[in-house]
């Protein structure tokens, strides 16, 4: 093949060689002659304008500091690390958190809120949304020292979900203690076989009930199973005998065990007062308030599953304003600012389907005399008259901006009885620490 080659490209030197030149030498194409060129145009001189403003540029640039290039030694990186606002960022507690979201990068959006907070019922202490059932779940088994009656009794109503489970399994604990109390005599009421069948499926799958038996003063013993011979043994909750000087403590754990209920953490408000501000309608909220559990996303798909198979119906405005309520619904949190016609606003954090009324207790609470009389306004400038809608039936979520507006002849009597000095209405704790929005 390459001997190929080569004939092919010695038989094109052949035919293209000229007159007098050897076979092995290239053949050479005559040159073109290259053609004229235009001669350049000469290039105009600046005009005097254009040279002045040259020479001030140039002026103000040999004036302006030269500044430092900035460095990227391993020293710099570290003190970079070590700046004081990412350090106070990690470590600052709730009270703290608030201004520390305002220092987020140049040009964010720095949220309206750091996030959802709750107050535990035992310890007052704030938490956060993601962490409250952890500090409940702590708080309950760190007062079993002080009370382990209360504390197995939360149990058993709090972390069982399932409600009608603990009513049933509930009754039947009563039943137990109700017996003891007829007949305290008698030992066979004292004893509760935990393999009974009725014991497995009501009491023993419920959390904190053998904590409840063992609190009240049950012990586990491990007894002869009568009628299956010498050897069979079973499992018993035992109640001693001094059950006898005990019938109304037994009675009393009864009715503390009936009448519970789940322990719940409450919802922090988080109440602040900002100056008067225009981006008072500008709202950036965190992602506590759009996250949704395992269930609402369920329920958010079948909302859209139902939603496109409806797209295509003829839809009457009942229908649609129906609809649009349902889809308020998936919200959790609500961020509402209710703005005083002074302009100072007042911010609070609040359920979804709270009613009305809990935003009127939220601002008589936040003011110096609660029993001034007020309306609150929508913001489309409805009066909220009805205070037992809730906040989502009347759109206001995820977040929006009230007006209130005071009885003016009850507010002219007030600044008569002041004597010409107007004060503000709001309390002086809040007034102490007023804020900017971000």
């Amino acid at each position: 093949m390459r001997k190929f080659f080569q004939e092919i490209k010695t038989d094109l030197k052949f035919k293209t060689a000229g007159p007098g030149q050897k076979l092995s030498e290239p053949s050479r194409a005559p040159r073109e002659r290259p053609k004229a060129e235009a001669a350049p145009r000469p290039r105009q001189a600046p005009t005097d304008e254009a040279q002045m403003a040259a020479a001030a540029a140039l002026a103000r640039l040999e004036l302006k500091p030269k500044g430092k290039a900035p460095s990227c030694s391993q020293e710099s990186i570290k003190n970079q690390g070590r700046s004081p606002g990412r350090a106070r960022a990690r470590r600052c507690p709730l009270a703290n958190c608030q201004s520390a979201a305002l220092e987020g990068e140049e040009g964010a959006a720095a949220p309206s809120v750091s996030g959802v907070y709750f107050i535990c019922p035992l310890t007052g202490d704030i938490v956060r949304k993601d962490e409250k059932e952890k500090h409940l779940r702590e708080a309950i088994q760190a007062h079993f020292s002080v009370d382990p009656v209360a504390a197995s009794i939360m149990e058993i109503h709090t972390f069982n979900k399932d409600r009608e489970k603990v009513r049933v399994g509930v009754e039947t604990m009563a039943k137990y203690l109700d017996n003891i109390c007829l007949h305290p005599e008698e030992e066979k009421y004292r004893k509760i076989k935990l393999q009974n069948k009725v014991f497995q499926e009501r009491i023993s799958c419920l959390e904190g009930t053998h904590r409840f038996f063992q609190a009240i003063g049950f012990e586990t013993k491990t007894l002869p199973a009568p009628g299956q011979g010498k050897e069979a043994q079973e499992q018993y909750y035992v109640l001693g005998e001094d059950a006898l000087a005990r019938l109304e403590e037994l009675r009393a754990c009864r009715e503390r065990l009936l009448r519970s209920e789940p322990l719940r953490v409450q919802l922090h408000r988080q109440p602040r007062l900002f100056r008067p501000s225009r981006r008072a309608e500008r709202f950036e909220l965190p992602p506590d308030f759009y996250a949704l559990s395992a269930e609402e996303l369920r329920r958010e798909q079948r909302l859209r599953t139902e939603a496109v198979e409806k797209a295509s119906m003829l839809r009457t405005r009942a229908m649609r304003e129906k609809e649009e309520q349902r889809e308020m619904r998936k919200y959790n949190y609500t961020l509402l600012r209710v703005r005083f016609p002074d302009g100072y606003i007042l911010q609070g954090t609040f359920y979804a389907r709270e009613s009305v009324s809990v935003l009127y207790d939220f601002v008589r609470e936040a003011l110096r005399d609660d029993w001034l009389p007020f309306e609150l306004l929508g913001p489309g400038g409805g009066k909220l008259t009805d205070e037992n809608l809730a906040f989502n039936e009347c759109g206001l979520v995820p977040s929006a901006l009230l007006s209130l507006c005071w009885d003016a002849a009850v507010m002219a009597d007030v600044e008569a009885a002041a004597e010409g000095q107007p004060r503000c209405p709001l309390r002086a704790e809040l007034l102490a620490d007023v804020h900017t929005l971000p």
